[in-house]
C-alpha cells in the first residue's frame, strides 16, 4: 500500500500562526502520518514506485505544489495545482473555523455542535475538490484528502 512518511510543509514565507492555526496543522499532520493513503497512478508506461513517500508542500508562484519523493529521497513526482479552485472553499472554512474557535469559548455544545457540524461540510467540501485536483496525478481517499485540505489551508492563507 503506497502512503505518505513524511509531510513538510515550506511556511518560510508565510507570517506565524496563530494558536488555532497552528493546532489544526499539528492535528492534520499527526492524523495523515497514522493513517493515510496516497498512490501514483502510472503514467506514460512508466514505472511508478511505490511508496512510502515524503511529500512537501509549498507554494510557489501562486500554484500549490507537491514535490513527491521516495522516503528515502529519490523524486517520485512533482506537480502544480492551481489555487483558484480552492480560494472559496479555504476562505469559508477560515470563517467558519473562527466562528467555532470563538463558540467554543463562549457558547453553549449544542450551539458548538451546530457550527462544528457545518465546518466538517465545507472541510468535506475541500477535500472533494483536492480530489478532483489531484486526479491523473495522485489517488487519496476521503480521509487523507481532508488531511491535506487542512494543510492546504494553513499554506493558503498562513495564519
Amino acid at each position: 500500500m503506497s502512503y505518505i512518511a513524511r509531510i513538510e510543509i515550506d511556511d518560510r514565507n508565510l507570517p506565524p500562526p496563530t494558536p488555532e492555526i497552528d493546532q489544526e496543522r499539528k492535528v492534520a499532520v499527526f492524523d495523515l502520518l497514522e493513517e493515510n493513503s496516497f498512490k501514483l497512478p502510472a503514467r506514460d508506461d512508466r514505472v511508478v514506485p511505490e511508496g512510502p513517500y515524503a511529500v512537501e508542500l509549498s507554494i510557489r508562484d501562486k500554484r500549490l505544489v507537491f514535490d513527491v519523493k521516495m522516503d528515502e529521497g529519490d523524486k517520485a513526482a512533482e506537480f502544480h495545482l492551481s489555487l483558484s479552485p480552492f480560494r472559496q472553499v479555504v476562505k469559508d472554512y477560515w470563517a467558519i473555523c473562527e466562528s467555532y474557535f470563538d463558540a467554543v469559548k463562549n457558547l453553549p455544545p449544542s450551539q458548538i455542535e451546530t457550527i462544528d457540524m457545518a465546518r466538517r461540510g465545507i472541510h468535506n467540501e475541500g477535500a472533494r475538490v483536492l480530489q478532483e485536483r489531484l486526479e491523473g496525478k495522485a489517488d487519496v481517499d476521503t480521509d487523507t484528502a481532508r488531511r491535506l485540505f487542512t494543510l492546504i489551508c494553513v499554506l493558503h492563507f498562513g495564519g
